[in-house]
C-alpha cells in the first residue's frame, strides 16, 4: 500500500494476530486510499471474526468505511456473549479440535466436526451451507470470505477452549442428549436393543442405556462417567442459563 497513513490501535486481546511483532499502543498503517477499513484491518493479520466494532476519530463506522489520512482507528473485540443472528446456534470444528467437539456434544451443543482434513475451501463452504459458526485455530481459514460465521479458538488446552467458547457464545446446554461420536440425538434404549455392543462385565453390571438415533452407538455410565460428569457439572455451574 502507498497512500494515506492512519493510526490503528488494537484491543489487547487482538494483539496476538498483528502481523508485525508490535504489541500494544497505536501503530501507523499506510493504506491505498481505496480499500475498506475491514480490508485494512485484515491485512494486519486480524480476522474480522474477532472484531466487534471499529471506531474512527471517536465514532463507530462499518467495515466498508474507507479510511482517510490522519484517521485514528480503534479496533475492539467482539462483545460477550456474542449473538449470532438468523439461525439456531450451531458449530463446525476443524480436524484439530476433536476433543473440544466431543465436549460440546457432551453438553448437548449441536457440533459438526471434520475428523479428516478436507481443506479450508470445503470447510468454509460447509459453514455457509449449514449456517454453522466455524471454530478453528487456523487464522487463514477465518479470513475466508465465504464463511457464514467464525471464531478463533485461543487456547491449545481443551479445558480452556471449552470455557472460552461457552463464555463467548453462551449456547443452550442440554447434557447427555447428543452422541459424542457423530452429533446425533440420543434416546433411551433397553439392554436387549444394544446387546450386540455389550461385552462380559458390561452386560452383567449395567441396566440403563441410551442409543444414538443416527449411528446406533450405545451409551451407559461406565468407567469414565465420573470424569464426564465433572465436565458437565462445571459447565452447568458457570454457564447454564
Amino acid at each position: 500500500m502507498n497512500g494515506p497513513e492512519i493510526s490503528v490501535e488494537f484491543a489487547p486481546g487482538l494483539a496476538l494476530f498483528v502481523a508485525s511483532g508490535r504489541r500494544g499502543g497505536a501503530r501507523p498503517v499506510v493504506t491505498d486510499g481505496v480499500s475498506s477499513l475491514g480490508h485494512v484491518v485484515e491485512s494486519t493479520g486480524v480476522p474480522l471474526t474477532e472484531v466487534g466494532t471499529l471506531r474512527v476519530n471517536g465514532g463507530e463506522v462499518p467495515t466498508s468505511y474507507v479510511p482517510r489520512a490522519g484517521d485514528v482507528v480503534e479496533v475492539r473485540p467482539v462483545e460477550r456473549p456474542q449473538r449470532v443472528p438468523g439461525a439456531p446456534l450451531r458449530f463446525l470444528l476443524d480436524v484439530h479440535l476433536g476433543t473440544l467437539a466431543r465436549r460440546l456434544r457432551l453438553l448437548g451443543v449441536d457440533t459438526a466436526y471434520e475428523s479428516t482434513d478436507i481443506g479450508d475451501p470445503a470447510l468454509a463452504a460447509l459453514s455457509a451451507a449449514e449456517r454453522r459458526v466455524m471454530l478453528s485455530r487456523d487464522r487463514g481459514l477465518l479470513h475466508r470470505r465465504e464463511l457464514w460465521s467464525g471464531a478463533y479458538v485461543y487456547s491449545t488446552r481443551p479445558e480452556d477452549q471449552l470455557r472460552d467458547i461457552l463464555d463467548r457464545f453462551r449456547p443452550e446446554l442440554r447434557p447427555w442428549t447428543r452422541c459424542t461420536a457423530c452429533n446425533g440425538l440420543l434416546r433411551s434404549a433397553t439392554k436387549e436393543e444394544v446387546a450386540d455392543q455389550l461385552h462380559g462385565g458390561t452386560h452383567r453390571s449395567y441396566d440403563v442405556f441410551a442409543q444414538c438415533r443416527d449411528c446406533g452407538r450405545a451409551y451407559w455410565k461406565g468407567a469414565h462417567h465420573e470424569q464426564l460428569e465433572a465436565i458437565v457439572e462445571r459447565a452447568l455451574e458457570e454457564f447454564a442459563g
